[in-house]
């Protein structure tokens, strides 16, 4: 499958993949593209009108440019927050990639890019032989990795990176966002991290109390992104 799309991974749960996502939502369609983003699985949901809602999968909702059913942009919501694998399996549901495909499909077809979001970290079980990296791999999408800036990161960032490599996957670039604010040298991991990633950085994004996708997407190289989907 060929289709223009960005798979956003991240180091880990909580480093702003969806502020990410959404940022990148909101500067390629700032260039004119019709976009659309995807969360394929959501594990922490409310009940709202009698269906199960995820909060990620609606900021990405509100971030697109085009309208696109919720079962698509979401096609896998489980309510209690916690791995994926273990909150379909309560749910007595199997994570399907068939379905995954279908609705990424349906997607494409509305919008010039698709911009998917991951869960968790990239290695983090779907099922008992599927992981979250499984997706870019079959859907063919590069993916660009957000790299929570805090103690721990280097180790994060490069074992992910070397994930992928193992897997012949296409790093297109990556973001730094520095989700804590006194982390004790952030200038030098930083560098250490630009060293050792063969990929652009695509920008760096500063700690916020009230993080904003519009601006956030200012700080990023869009331009760059443009060019690797």
């Amino acid at each position: 499958m060929r289709t223009r799309g960005i798979f956003i991974a991240g180091t880990d749960t909580g480093v702003g993949k969806t502020l990410i996502a959404c940022a990148v939502l909101r500067g390629l369609a700032r260039t004119g593209l019709r976009v659309v983003g995807m969360k394929p699985v959501a594990a922490g949901a409310t009940r709202r009108r009698g269906v199960w809602i995820n909060d990620d999968a609606e900021q990405l909702r509100a971030a697109s440019s085009v309208e696109a059913p919720q079962s698509s942009i979401n096609p896998y919501c489980f309510a209690p927050p916690v791995a994926p694998h273990l909150a379909a399996r309560e749910a007595r549901t199997v994570i399907r990639m068939s379905v995954l495909v279908r609705n990424y499909t349906r997607l494409a077809a509305l919008a010039d890019v698709v911009v998917v979001e991951g869960v968790g970290g990239l290695l983090v079980p779907l099922g008992p032989r599927l992981s979250a990296a499984a997706i870019p791999e079959r859907l063919n999408l590069p993916v660009v990795l957000v790299v929570g800036m805090r103690l721990g990161c280097l180790n994060h960032a490069l074992l992910t990176v070397e994930a992928m490599q193992v897997r012949g996957m296409r790093l297109a670039g990556w973001i730094a966002n520095v989700i804590d604010p006194a982390m004790a040298r952030r200038e030098e991991n930083l560098r250490a991290l630009q060293r050792r990633i063969a990929a652009p950085l695509l920008g760096v994004v500063n700690h916020s109390t009230k993080p904003d996708a519009v601006r956030v997407a200012r700080s990023l190289d869009i331009s760059r992104i443009n060019v690797v989907i």
